[in-house]
């Protein structure tokens, strides 16, 4: 008499805890990237904080920048202004960061224009007042700088984090969106640094 073939009985108990491991390494390794996506969103905010004690800085400074050279430049009125009102448009806490981050480099883009213009003027030059205000902006624009290179490697980190698989989905279902880079006007701060002087005399 031939043997009936009989499928091997389903091990139920095994598949269960088969089931639930899998579940739990799923729900471990999310939670695992929850924190990490929160820590690095953190470091970019921590950053930020960084940038905006130099930018305040700055802040107080435009105005008397601004008073200074007035007085010496006669073509110029239009970026002297355009600079205040950039000043004035920075201060509102009601700004986003992605639109401080826009406007704060619209700023550095205008000072070093007026850094560039300010070889045309030699009295203005050798103003003592004016050369105090400039050797305490170029400070501060170099603490901002080390400040922004900081900011812009923590959002180097977290706009990689939530692009690439499987973050990205965790990313999405958090509504983490992408960080803007803090811009440095490299091109122009050179031309500030190696634009000789304009001989007027």
């Amino acid at each position: 008499m031939t043997g009936l073939n009989h499928a091997e009985p389903v091990n139920t108990p095994a598949m269960i805890y088969v089931l639930i491991a899998a579940a739990f390494i799923l729900l471990l390794s999310a939670l695992l990237i929850f924190n990490s996506l929160i820590r690095k969103k953190n470091d970019v905010e921590n950053a930020f904080a960084s940038i905006d004690v130099m930018l305040r800085k700055r802040y107080d400074l435009i105005p008397k920048i601004v008073e200074t050279v007035k007085a010496y430049m006669n073509y110029e009125r239009e970026l002297l202004t355009e600079i205040t009102e950039l000043r004035i448009k920075a201060l509102p806490q009601t700004l986003t960061a992605e639109e401080r981050v826009q406007v704060e480099n619209r700023l550095s883009a205008r000072l070093t224009d007026l850094l560039v213009a300010v070889e045309n003027y030699p009295d203005l030059k050798a103003s003592t007042n004016f050369l105090q205000l400039q050797g305490t902006l170029n400070e501060v624009e170099e603490q901002l700088a080390a400040s922004r290179r900081a900011f812009n490697a923590a959002v180097t980190i977290y706009n990689n984090s939530i692009e690439i698989f499987p973050s990205n989905i965790i990313a999405s279902m958090m509504q983490y969106k992408r960080r803007s880079f803090f811009e440095i006007p490299a091109a122009k701060r050179e031309e500030v640094s190696s634009k000789p002087p304009v001989n007027m005399a």
